[in-house]
């Protein structure tokens, strides 16, 4: 401790900083409320004084932000939110319980696609497959030749979309979370503002796809191809980008906090105002990048 209100935490190594304030005000009965009510001594470091929490730290800033505005994270995969009730139910934060476990039961709960892949396939003999706004959660769609495709506003959540070409298909302000583009040709594809968090693209081809402002958190891009794509401040946070391709690739004032970019290639990247002090960068080729106001 460093007042007799500051608090500085170590969550499975992970650091924080917070005040007694916070801790127990909201949930005054969880088991941090009880910790830091006073009635028990709690031993930190005996170098920085942290208290240790043996926890995995990754979402202890939702548990933060939680107590300290009583706000519920909304770009969180179904994976994340599951992980994230588990340590809820950890710290026994009862009310940010109930609020994760109404969001999961509602994203379950009378959602199915509206259409089939046949009638996908139907569409196909269209001269323009136009898909805006449609529910097509869960869908199969892999393999299929979705050219051109405007899925723009659509619900592409859990939709699999592994080895179908999507060369210049629309996405933007689609919600995809969890959806799966394996080795899919995504060329110049628009995928502006939408929410692709937990989307796995593995192998994927996106060269020149733009993905500006788009939520891609706790998303997989290994070894994808993303020569020259657009990531203007996308949220890469918690992302795998591990052995991809990004030459020459616009990543400007991106969030890359725990993005895993181990042996990527960022030769002649923009990554102009980009914090990468939390970014793993083992083995990645940053020859020629631009890095004029990065932090690293």
């Amino acid at each position: 401790m460093v007042s007799s209100s500051q608090v500085h935490l170590s969550i499975g190594g992970k650091k924080y900083t917070t005040t007694i304030e916070t801790l127990t005000t909201r949930e005054p009965s969880s088991m941090l409320g009880a910790m830091f009510s006073g009635r028990h001594a709690i031993p930190g470091d005996p170098q920085t004084g942290a208290i240790f929490i043996d926890r995995d730290g990754k979402h202890f800033r939702h548990i933060l932000n939680w107590l300290r505005d009583g706000a519920v994270p909304t770009a969180l995969s179904e994976l994340g939110f599951q992980e994230l009730l588990r340590e809820a139910e950890y710290y026994q934060l009862l009310e940010l319980i109930e609020h994760i476990t109404t969001r999961l039961n509602f994203e379950s709960e009378g959602d199915t696609a509206e259409l089939t892949r046949a009638d996908i396939i139907q569409f196909m003999q269209s001269e323009k497959i136009k898909l805006r706004g449609v529910n097509l959660r869960g869908l199969d769609l892999s393999k299929l030749d979705l050219y051109c495709a405007n899925f723009s506003c659509a619900c592409v959540q859990r939709t699999d979309f592994s080895n179908a070409n999507l060369r210049c298909a629309i996405f933007m302000d689609a919600e995809g979370d969890n959806s799966v583009f394996r080795n899919a040709i995504l060329r110049e594809c628009q995928f502006t503002g939408a929410n692709f968090s937990g989307a796995i693209l593995d192998g994927a081809n996106l060269q020149s796809a733009n993905l500006q402002d788009a939520c891609l958190v706790d998303s997989s891009f290994s070894e994808a191809d993303l020569r020259s794509a657009h990531l203007q401040s996308a949220n890469l946070t918690n992302a795998n980008l591990k052995g991809a391709n990004l030459e020459g690739a616009n990543l400007k004032c991106a969030v890359l906090i725990g993005a895993n970019l181990e042996g990527a290639n960022l030769q002649r990247a923009y990554l102009r105002e980009v914090d990468l002090r939390q970014t793993m960068l083992n083995g990645a080729n940053l020859n020629g990048a631009n890095l004029l106001g990065a932090i690293r």
